[in-house]
């Protein structure tokens, strides 16, 4: 199929529906998509055999998908990015089609099936069209967290100093569990004795459900919010990035630390050492940087440079697909 059936104005993320994945694409989809046309979102249906096999393609690989994205194939956007496996094997189709590809995460084949690549530096795919990255990609910059202090104004008369805890839960890199979150919160005793303030604390889809019920009524006597699942509500995730004086991450989770570290407040990491394998060179390089400390039982304060990756990698993306 020739390039005409392009359409030149259209940008398009495209995930498996996975949170992570899907905020990757779409951060990275939004900051590309700045000259008044806005991205969309496709989310992607895999079918069998070919889910097993993406990024590889088998014979008939058009109906990976379904018919609506047999329907993207015959008119593909201008750029499509992806993240995640099955994302790779979309943007590959696409590709061949007349997009411009972008594939976010090492898609496990050589790069020269897409445009370009997006990977974390702890990943060791490296390539003229590969753009390392630190962390994740994620929509967290200065007017996402004007938007989060306004959406959740609220918070402002919760007392100062804010504590913001981000917990993950068990991951293949590290352990984080009931028992881990007691030390962490040990620690944490000593610095609301010191300086009073409030809590404001919420859970994962991967934090164990025996830590979820700690929570219930942990910090009853502390102002503040606890959201442990959707039964608290709706997540104040937003709202707790953008009041926090100080952020403290559980160590499992290089997305929530990669928005933790795009706040202007310290971020606190609890135990980086229990972390092993390729997030652990994300932790080192985020010390190394000052950007990250070692939680303690002080939590003092220190000067900070927002870590805004997203806006970098758009910029390299839009200078090398988007020319002038």
């Amino acid at each position: 199929m020739s390039n005409q059936t392009v359409d030149s104005t259209h940008i398009c993320a495209f995930s498996d529906g996975r949170a992570g994945n899907t905020r990757q694409a779409e951060a990275l989809a939004t900051l590309i998509a700045n000259d008044g046309t806005p991205a969309s979102h496709h989310l992607l249906m895999p079918r069998a055999p070919w889910r097993w096999a993406a990024p590889r393609r088998l014979p008939g690989v058009a109906h990976a998908f379904g018919p609506d994205f047999a329907a993207r194939l015959a008119s593909p956007p201008r750029i499509a990015i992806g993240c995640g496996r099955q994302a790779a094997l979309a943007t590959r189709l696409l590709r061949e089609r007349g997009a411009r590809a972008v594939q976010i995460l090492d898609p496990r084949l050589h790069p020269s099936h897409w445009d370009l690549v997006v990977v974390p530096e702890h990943d060791r795919l490296r390539g003229s069209n590969v753009i390392p990255m630190l962390g994740s990609l994620h929509p967290v910059d200065d007017a996402w967290l004007a938007q989060a202090r306004a959406d959740f104004s609220a918070f402002a008369a919760l007392p100062a100093p804010r504590t913001a805890f981000l917990l993950g839960g068990m991951s293949a890199h590290a352990r984080f569990d009931r028992m881990a979150f007691e030390v962490m919160a040990a620690k944490f005793e000593a610095v609301l004795a010191r300086d009073g303030g409030s809590v404001l604390l919420t859970t994962s889809r991967r934090t164990p459900k025996e830590l979820r019920d700690v929570l219930r009524h942990r910090y009853d006597g502390t102002p503040g919010v606890v959201w442990r699942d959707a039964a608290d509500g709706p997540n104040p995730y937003p709202g707790l990035l953008a009041w926090a004086d100080r952020i403290v991450c559980s160590p499992d989770s290089v997305n929530m630390i990669s928005e933790a570290c795009a706040t202007r407040v310290p971020v606190f990491v609890f135990d980086p050492p229990r972390v092993h394998g390729r997030p652990r060179a994300f932790l080192d390089a985020l010390l190394a940087r000052g950007r990250i400390r070692a939680m303690d039982a002080r939590l003092d304060a220190f000067d900070v440079e927002p870590l805004r990756e997203t806006a970098r990698v758009a910029a390299e993306v839009r200078a090398r697909l988007m020319p002038g």
